[in-house]
């Protein structure tokens, strides 16, 4: 047996145990007993601990020296250059490290749900305190094996291929452009007058509904995955598993409908991945700001869009109120297009506008530098997130912890360096969506008639199917004709937004 066959059997056999791991993230969120939360930290953390002997297995090395040396083709080349970069990041890590990590997020998961209801902040800071700790240790730990800061390490977790280096002027030239265009944004909305009240009180049985059938026309797969339910919305599972969560108000079925689209962005991206290389390395998404990017183009560059509202508009009106008059504004495309831009700049990073969500993630990519840098202590979040809050959407988070600081998962589940990934996936997503018009100009004609074949198959061969066989900025120039770029982003926002 050759030295690269050694690795993909080996690495095959990790994937079996991640996807294992999928599935009890996925039970923990969505299904499982609160009074198991114990029992369950314990066994995710031992799961844990043997991935990280199997991908720190002292074998990898010499298997990967001598594979280098093999008659490989270039997918073989591109796993193992993937394999490499694993082993490296994962043997950082002392297993001890590993576990404390999982245990922590386990604990500091399940205590988020809890005491954010309640508001409770001063019994969740001691969990925050410890996950903090802990990430400082890792990004040290990272950033020493691989020549980086620690903050830059836990970004490297999440998307490889993209620094504060790059992302700092990314983020600068957003914090310049964003206020003026929102404002003028603002205006324009109120000069067109009231929106039109949609109804509420629609059942989450009706929403449900709608929603599997939505994910039906973009394409999933429910013979390899499932919709569930979810404080927090996420795909997880594993590429032939997949599991999306949404979460249900009866009052605002625009919520939850943009969350399954969000969502089932991912999804695509996980059920179209290289089927020849799963298990491998290669056959993983480029990173998390890659798969943001396919939820956003899903979310905000298809959902959004008056093409995709027009096709929805019937299907919205036949779910939920089959007898309602197709002349009933309530129920219209222009009204559902209108609510669906409403930009208005509110707490909730997950219901924000696009004009409005890169501050929100902006606000916490500031503070997470600071939190890893030392310069900042958990102690001090709330007061830091009110001046932010306030710096860039005027508004105040003054003793309310649940939609300030408390409102996210990530942090309570060690994800520290993820927030970036967010904006760094709309701004590609943009990105793609002008590739794609300039491929096929009359694409907005096509969704407009429910026809999603080009732009899916435009994602499949530029974007899904190309696994981890390039880096970031390769794969984008490859889609796009150009490294990430932030223009196009800018000229989408005035282009639905302003009419420019």
């Amino acid at each position: 047996m050759s030295s690269y066959q050694k690795l993909e059997d080996h690495f095959r056999e990790i994937a079996n145990f991640e996807h294992a791991s999928g599935i009890l993230d996925w039970d923990n969120a969505a299904m499982m007993p609160s009074g198991s939360a114990d029992v369950r930290a314990a066994a995710t953390a031992s799961l844990s601990v043997h991935i990280h002997k199997l991908s720190t297995d002292s074998r990898i090395p010499d298997w990967v020296g001598e594979a280098k040396g093999e008659q490989l083709d270039e997918w073989q080349v591109a796993n193992v250059r993937e394999i490499e970069r694993g082993f490296t990041m994962n043997a950082a890590i002392p297993a001890d490290l590993v576990e404390a990590l999982s245990t922590a997020a386990s604990n500091g998961e399940q205590a988020w749900r809890s005491m954010r209801e309640k508001n409770n902040w001063q019994d969740f800071k001691p969990y925050l305190d410890e996950i903090f700790k802990l990430s400082r240790e890792q990004g040290q730990a990272l950033g020493d094996a691989s020549g980086k800061s620690p903050y830059d390490a836990l970004i490297s977790i999440y998307q490889q291929g993209i620094e504060t280096k790059d992302i700092d002027p990314i983020f600068t030239d957003l914090k310049a452009f964003l206020p003026d265009v929102v404002q003028a944004v603002v205006e324009r909305q109120n000069m067109a007058g009231n929106l039109v009240t949609i109804p509420r009180g629609i059942s989450i049985e009706k929403q449900r509904a709608l929603g599997l059938a939505t994910m039906e026309t973009l394409g999933f797969d429910f013979n390899r995955g499932r919709l569930d339910v979810s404080h927090h919305p996420f795909c997880g599972g594993a590429a032939g598993d997949v599991r999306l969560t949404t979460r249900y108000d009866e009052d605002s079925f625009l919520d939850s409908l943009q969350g399954v689209i969000h969502e089932t962005g991912h999804a695509l991206y996980e059920q179209n991945r290289p089927q020849a290389y799963l298990g491998q390395p290669v056959s993983e998404a480029m990173g998390m700001a890659m798969h943001e990017s396919q939820s956003l183009f899903m979310e905000m560059q298809l959902g959004r869009g008056a093409e995709f509202i027009a096709y929805l508009a019937p299907l919205i009106r036949q779910q939920l109120a089959p007898a309602a008059s197709p002349d009933d504004k309530r129920w219209s495309s222009e009204t559902l297009y209108a609510i669906s831009t409403h930009v208005e700049p509110g707490l909730i990073r997950v219901h924000a506008d696009e004009c409005t969500y890169p501050a929100h993630v902006i606000l916490r990519y500031e503070m997470e530098q600071q939190l890893i840098a030392g310069s900042m202590s958990v102690a001090d979040i709330p007061d830091a997130w009110d001046a932010s809050m306030q710096a860039l959407l005027g508004l105040s988070t003054t003793g309310d912890y649940k939609d300030g600081c408390m409102q996210d998962v990530h942090w309570p589940s060690a994800g520290v360096g993820y927030f970036p990934t967010y904006t760094l996936g709309a701004i590609a997503a943009a990105q793609m969506k002008a590739a794609l018009l300039r491929a096929a100009p009359d694409i907005d004609t096509q969704i407009a008639r429910g026809d999603l074949s080009t732009t899916m198959n435009w994602l499949r061969d530029n974007i899904w199917s190309q696994g981890s066989l390039y880096g970031m900025q390769e794969l984008m120039t490859n889609a796009t004709g150009k490294a990430l770029d932030v223009s196009d982003f800018k000229s989408h926002l005035k282009a639905r937004y302003l009419g420019e």
